[in-house]
């Protein structure tokens, strides 16, 4: 990895490829949007390197449930993941192979972890539209918790 250009540049990072690997969702009969009170979610977020060709792949899942202030017989209920693949042009600026695997310099992680989320939750409000899970929107949040 170069000292002198360490630094992450924005422009030379190009989302290639996306893909929808999952979409469910699950709106049980009878249940009352109404009664919703809050909704829990899970995310789940994980890179992959492929240095020669400067590649990353970026997994990204998510998981939603209704939370009702009543009593309902079953909540509603999403799970979405998807693949983002960008092509990095100084990916070995950025990136270096270790023992132990990969070692990402000059905010690269935080930056695909952004785009990555960012991305998804627009690509969320448009498929749930018209759901029991209409209102959800994923919160903003601090991309570092998400490589931890």
């Amino acid at each position: 990895m170069s000292e002198k250009s360490s630094l992450l540049e924005p422009q030379k990072i190009h989302l290639v490829n996306f893909k929808i690997i999952r979409g469910q969702i699950e709106s049980p009969f009878g249940f009352d949007q109404e009664k919703i009170e809050d909704y829990s979610f899970m995310v789940d977020f994980d890179m992959a390197f492929n240095l020669e060709e400067k590649l990353v792949k970026a997994d990204f899942s998510v998981e939603i449930k209704t939370v009702s202030a009543e009593e309902q017989d079953e909540e509603a209920f999403g799970l979405f993941s998807f693949v983002f693949i960008y092509e990095v042009e100084n990916l070995e600026d950025l990136a270096e192979a270790k023992n132990d695997g990969i070692e990402v310099q000059g905010g690269l992680g935080n930056a695909l972890a952004s785009i990555t989320y960012s991305t998804s939750r627009g690509v969320l409000m448009t498929r749930f539209q018209g759901t029991e899970l209409e209102s959800f929107i994923l919160p903003v949040i601090d991309p570092n918790n998400l490589l931890k």
